[in-house]
């Protein structure tokens, strides 16, 4: 279970310029540790808000656990992240100031097996930006395969 991945957002790094990260614990229910144990989540279409001083995960789907009967979890519901109190200093005023986004990267078991986030501060792409990026990556590829035929 260690160091196991559950989901990945992997549309963020073409969205957006990730600046620093930071690693966040979740406060969950049973059924949601279950539903995730399993291996079942979404974060692709998420992202971190600024609620009553506190960060909160909107819009990440945790579907309901299937062997579970009225105790089930809401799917899409908010979900705090756990964060020391100078990080969560840090992505308000990220967010208030400079106009940053907090992203979701990925979302893992750690050693002692408890679920971790990790998070993004994010400044949105331009689509000349996203241009650039592809164009970057396939110069990349077609170096590496003429430097494999050629060598």
């Amino acid at each position: 279970m260690t160091g196991k991945l559950i989901a990945e957002n992997r549309r963020a790094r073409y969205d957006y310029f990730l600046e620093e990260t930071f690693e966040a614990g979740l406060m969950l229910t049973g059924t949601e540790v279950k539903s995730l144990r399993v291996g079942r989540a979404n974060i692709a279409e998420s992202y971190a808000s600024v609620e009553n001083g506190e960060i909160v995960l909107i819009n990440s789907d945790i579907p309901p656990y299937g062997h579970a009967n009225r105790f089930n979890h809401e799917p899409r519901r908010h979900r705090k992240l756990l964060l020391h109190k100078k990080q969560i200093g840090k992505l308000i005023g990220a967010v208030q100031r400079e106009g940053r986004t907090i992203i979701p990267i990925k979302l893992y078991w750690n050693e002692k097996g408890l679920a971790k986030l990790e998070l993004a501060l994010a400044k949105g792409k331009q689509n000349h930006d996203k241009r650039q990026a592809t164009a970057d990556r396939e110069w990349q590829r077609d170096k590496a395969r003429l430097m494999k035929d050629r060598g």
